[in-house]
């Protein structure tokens, strides 16, 4: 099946031509395993050692919805930039503010002053999608127990809308200078492979940096490229 096969379309209120990925249950259905493995190994840490993979899982998926978008769109020729942006922000915002408000609030009742400054700046590098380097500046032997961060989790969420900003202009200047499809697979897996690579190297030196930062969890979200692709 080819990459235009996997594509439909839509046309919005102003007649723009659009594409999207069709619905695909097996991908849900990932998600859902992904989903409750996460839950299980937080609530029983003794029993699912390595429930944490399903954030993994969510990366890869990520990478090859949002390749798969894009590379459809390219290969038709109907792909802009702010007609991407304004989905990704129709489909996050709404549920990151409400988060985010509702955290802002109920922190006003029952946080001392320090720990109400402290969730002021985890709210400000959720908003800005800066919150996997907000936690990694953080973290050391006088951070505060993660029990007392509630935003803790949108680490990830920071890692994939970096990859939401940088991803699309990466393919887009493929695609101008370089005309050839298998460009599109030569690079991801070289920037796949660079990443790994970077991530094994340094993984024992400095673990809290290899968790948070958005170089050494690319290859992860390469995958799903290379999977778009392929």
């Amino acid at each position: 099946m080819s990459l235009s096969e996997v594509m439909s379309h839509e046309v919005n209120a102003s007649g723009t031509d659009l594409a999207h990925t069709k619905y695909r249950a097996d991908i849900d259905g990932l998600r859902a395993v992904a989903v409750l493995s996460v839950l299980g190994y937080h609530v029983f840490p003794d029993w699912i050692h390595g429930g944490f993979v399903g954030v993994d899982v969510f990366f890869v998926i990520s990478g090859f919805l949002i390749s798969t978008i894009i590379l459809g769109s390219l290969d038709r020729g109907v792909f802009k930039f702010k007609e991407f942006y304004t989905r990704r922000i129709v489909r996050i915002f709404p549920a990151l503010i409400t988060v985010l408000s509702f955290c802002f609030v109920l922190g006003w009742f029952t946080l001392y002053a320090d720990e109400y400054k402290q969730l002021g700046k985890h709210i400000a590098g959720g908003a800005g999608f800066l919150s996997n380097f907000v936690f990694w500046k953080e973290a050391g032997y006088f951070d505060v127990a993660t029990e007392l961060k509630p935003l803790l989790h949108l680490w990830s969420l920071g890692i994939e809308e970096q990859f939401y900003i940088v991803w699309p202009l990466t393919l887009f200047l493929v695609f101008f200078f370089w005309k050839r499809k298998d460009g599109f697979l030569s690079l991801i897996l070289l920037l796949a492979a660079a990443s790994f690579v970077y991530s094994v190297m340094h993984i024992k030196t400095d673990v809290t940096a290899m968790f948070y930062a958005p170089v050494s969890r690319a290859w992860e979200l390469m995958l799903g490229s290379i999977l778009s692709c392929l």
